[in-house]
């Protein structure tokens, strides 16, 4: 943790420009916030182009400036006109270096560095679908930075083997947990108790699986749903899952997970509580973690943060959950969409008794802690910036 005591690179007078869809919630926005937070500290100004959205107010209260712009679509007109607001924004706010998190605005963003001469770089943020033809066109934005970041290992390997960039040009900054929000010492009994309350489960004492994420199937609930479905009654009597997360206008999806809940006749051990904002009390009001994607997860803040809280994870194995989740001793990996192999999962984990469970936490929360720090995102990402302006 000494890493954590060394000052940020020096800012001062320097501007930088994020460039990202939305401020509503997910991996992304947490990394603009964190990445806002450190230029800040370290003297310069930080500057976002975006629509906006519920984690406005945090941003602002970092010391961060929001330029609002349609910076979601993908309307080939509506580029071309962020394109120019952005060099705008550049030529009159002094922007020393844009950084693009998105393959939209990422487009608008690259045509606005290079016509102002700043230089770019990008966070290739996921295994973006389609490596081939228009797909891949699209895609390649995410690779044209000056220097491009890889937010794991895998993605880093992702890059080079799509897009044939040269491993020099790819620098691997893993997201990071806040270890001061998420540490369980620092989270008192009535915020547990309170998130208990707000999931209906305040006097149960049901073992609660937690699976937090936005509603999509790519996320996993269905495939957690059908797992709990084949565990055999008596094993799953003691159990209660809960799903959080906003369904963001997939109404559809939402219908078929209370669909399926009835249709396995799972009422009442199925909870879907919608976006929770408390989630390092919500870790803590769980005693196993799952982060059961079908696609791979580029990094998996999911499993990074339930470590950091010391709860056990069940992570689908690939992508980035392979290098957050030790499977064994901080958790368990199981085959990807296999919902009969969840299900083993699960039951191995509560095989082993709360006492092994809570070993593996604390293993999870030392991994975590060594390799996963939101300081050290911080520093390796204001690193990469000094690297270009300095």
């Amino acid at each position: 943790m000494a890493r954590d005591l060394e000052p940020f690179p020096d800012l001062t007078g320097k501007t930088i420009l994020q460039v990202a869809p939305e401020l509503s919630a997910g991996g992304v926005e947490r990394t603009v916030l964190e990445v806002t937070e450190a230029i800040v500290e370290a003297g310069g100004r930080a500057l976002l182009a975006s629509r906006g959205g519920r984690l406005e107010d945090e941003f602002e209260k970092l010391g961060g400036e929001l330029f609002r712009m349609d910076a979601k679509s993908k309307n080939p007109v509506v580029l071309k006109l962020n394109e120019g607001r952005l060099k705008r924004i550049i030529r009159n706010e002094g922007v020393h270096l844009v950084h693009a998190r998105s393959r939209a605005p990422a487009w608008s963003a690259y045509a606005a560095a290079k016509a102002t001469g700043v230089p770019f770089v990008t966070t290739y943020h996921g295994a973006y679908s389609g490596e081939e033809g228009l797909k891949r066109k699209y895609n390649s934005v995410m690779a044209k930075g000056d220097l491009v970041i890889a937010n794991s290992q895998w993605i880093a390997a992702h890059v080079q083997r799509v897009h044939g960039i040269p491993p020099e040009q790819i620098v691997t900054i893993p997201r990071g947990v806040d270890l001061a929000a998420f540490d369980p010492a620092a989270v008192p009994q009535a915020r547990i108790d309170a998130v208990r309350t707000r999931w209906g489960l305040k006097d149960d004492t049901r073992l609660t699986l937690f699976l937090p994420g936005r509603l999509t199937e790519w996320k996993g609930q269905l495939l957690a749903i059908q797992a709990l479905g084949l565990l055999a009654p008596e094993e799953r009597e003691g159990l209660v899952l809960v799903l959080a997360g906003d369904a963001q206008g997939r109404d559809a999806y939402e219908g078929r997970i209370y669909d399926t809940v009835r249709h396995l006749q799972l009422d009442g051990q199925v909870l879907v509580v919608g976006h929770e904002t408390d989630m390092p009390a919500a870790y803590l009001a769980a005693d196993i973690v799952m982060a059961p994607s079908t696609r791979p997860e580029a990094f998996g803040r999911v499993a990074a943060e339930a470590s950091a809280m010391a709860r056990p994870v069940i992570v689908s194995d690939h992508g980035g959950g392979r290098e957050t989740v030790l499977d064994g001793e901080t958790g368990a990996r199981f085959q990807p969409g296999d919902a009969a192999a969840l299900a083993g999962a699960i039951r191995a984990l509560l095989a082993v008794g709360k006492t092994a469970r809570a070993s593996m936490g604390k293993a999870g929360q030392a991994h975590v802690r060594s390799h996963f720090s939101k300081r050290g995102l911080q520093m390796a990402t204001l690193g990469v910036y000094k690297r270009l302006i300095g």
